[in-house]
């Protein structure tokens, strides 16, 4: 995968889960991201993927090799239309899980990366965007 480069994923049953790690753990192995650091996004990923399947009904995954100029590194944005994050807030308060995930919750796969947003409304579903960089 090139810069600027990109594959989707779509999630909808645990089989797309397991493809989205496999995903990007390669594209994490091409950009020579550390072992430790491959780990930590392939673990938010998984977390994130999940959350896609489980909590938004299914949605997409883009993985993105991005480079600022610097660095390269990998983008990827979950996205769902499911009912949002009614308290966003709580849902990013460490230790908060509403179960059936790897416990991490959102704070736990936010600390595994460099960058993360997250874009969220209630009926209108969620989108979280995360960026771990080389280092």
């Amino acid at each position: 995968m090139n810069p600027g480069d990109s594959e989707r994923i779509a999630v909808a049953s645990d089989q797309d889960v397991v493809r989205v790690r496999q995903l990007v753990r390669t594209v994490a192995v091409s950009v020579k991201l550390s072992l430790v650091d491959q780990t930590k996004l392939v673990t938010a990923a998984s977390e994130l993927a999940r959350n896609t399947l489980v909590y938004g009904g299914g949605g997409t995954v883009e993985v993105s090799r991005v480079e600022n100029g610097r660095r390269a590194g990998i983008r990827i944005v979950f996205a769902d239309e499911g009912p949002g994050i009614p308290d966003l807030d709580l849902a990013l308060t460490d230790g908060y899980t509403t179960g059936g995930g790897l416990g991490l919750g959102l704070s736990g796969a936010r600390r595994l990366v460099d960058e993360f947003e997250i874009d969220t409304a209630v009926g209108r579903g969620t989108t979280i965007t995360v960026t771990k960089w080389c280092r």
